[in-house]
């Protein structure tokens, strides 16, 4: 296990590198960041010659990135263009995301697995379709339309929760975006785990484990739920990483100034140090999450060992 940890660890430095260096192409080479720095007033050639020095920006593109990946490995990402640091901005906006994809992640688990697994057990009666219908349904709701239904019914309408989140953002009122935001993914989640139970459930083990008579909620939980969870543990893995970087709607309806908020600003006003530093970490999270992922698979399935 553990000489499988480095190797992976190891492969995860390229994927990092050409990652990074994708985006911070993408950001620096297709954008003048001293022209968005100064908006609609243009600087004097001797001004921005100044900044873009400064900035490390006269240098050709491969210099910039060995220079950025340098600062990053020291822990400094660069400094916004309103002069507060990246990581002050990081300090704040991740801990509120981080909170709000919790709260999602615990609805994927707890109501999609549940109703996948209620599904997959009775394929083909109502409680089946009705399911299978329920999740098309909100697959094709986009999230803007949901979010601002579900604020305007349980926040405006109704009063049972607050139409928009406190700086603070605690658990409570973070229960109506989580539920938002992980609407698609719980579909998703609810129609893997439906179809994966139902296609192990004629499994041959299975039907061995019936056969020794066994409880059939021993045959569920013990035998059958581990090997369905395969599937459906590797969506919620790589969800994680998709969830926090794709919070950008969720985070404008409710006003929650999380990774999202700080994304949407720095794209809004070209501010490529808020960008490139928010999108690398979120590369880091997926990394990791999926590193994750795959040490979960040996736990579900006694038969996956690693060398």
């Amino acid at each position: 296990m553990g000489r499988y940890v480095i190797r992976r660890l190891l492969q995860m430095v390229p994927v990092f590198i050409g990652s990074t260096f994708l985006i911070f192409f993408m950001v620096y080479a297709l954008g003048d960041p001293v022209a968005a720095l100064f908006g609609d007033k243009a600087p004097d050639p001797a001004t921005a010659a100044r900044i873009r020095q400064e900035l490390y920006l006269d240098e050709p593109l491969w210099k910039q990135y060995a220079h950025y990946m340098g600062q990053i490995l020291s822990g400094n990402f660069g400094t916004a263009f309103n002069g507060q640091k990246v990581t002050e901005l990081m300090a704040d906006a991740f801990p509120v995301t981080l909170r709000l994809t919790l709260v999602a992640i615990l609805f994927e688990i707890v109501i999609g697995i549940t109703l996948g697994v209620l599904s997959g057990l009775r394929r083909g009666r109502s409680a089946d379709t009705t399911v299978l219908l329920l999740t098309l349904i909100v697959v094709s709701v986009p999230t803007f339309v949901s979010g601002y239904v579900l604020q305007y019914l349980f926040g405006v309408k109704w009063g049972i929760v607050s139409p928009s989140v406190s700086p603070e953002a605690p658990f409570d009122e973070l229960l109506l975006p989580g539920i938002v935001l992980a609407l698609t993914s719980l579909a998703y989640v609810t129609r893997l785990s439906r179809t994966s139970i139902a296609e192990n459930s004629r499994a041959d083990y299975v039907r061995t484990a019936v056969a020794k008579g066994l409880p059939r909620r021993r045959v569920v939980t013990r035998h059958l739920l581990r090997n369905s969870l395969i599937p459906v543990v590797t969506f919620i893995g790589t969800d994680i990483g998709a969830l926090m970087g794709g919070a950008i709607v969720t985070e404008r309806i409710f006003n929650i100034h999380g990774v999202g908020f700080q994304l949407y600003q720095g794209i809004l006003r070209q501010n490529s140090p808020t960008v490139v530093g928010f999108v690398t970490i979120l590369v880091i999270v997926f990394l990791v999450a999926n590193l994750l992922v795959d040490l979960l698979y040996a736990v579900l399935d006694p038969r996956i060992r690693y060398a």
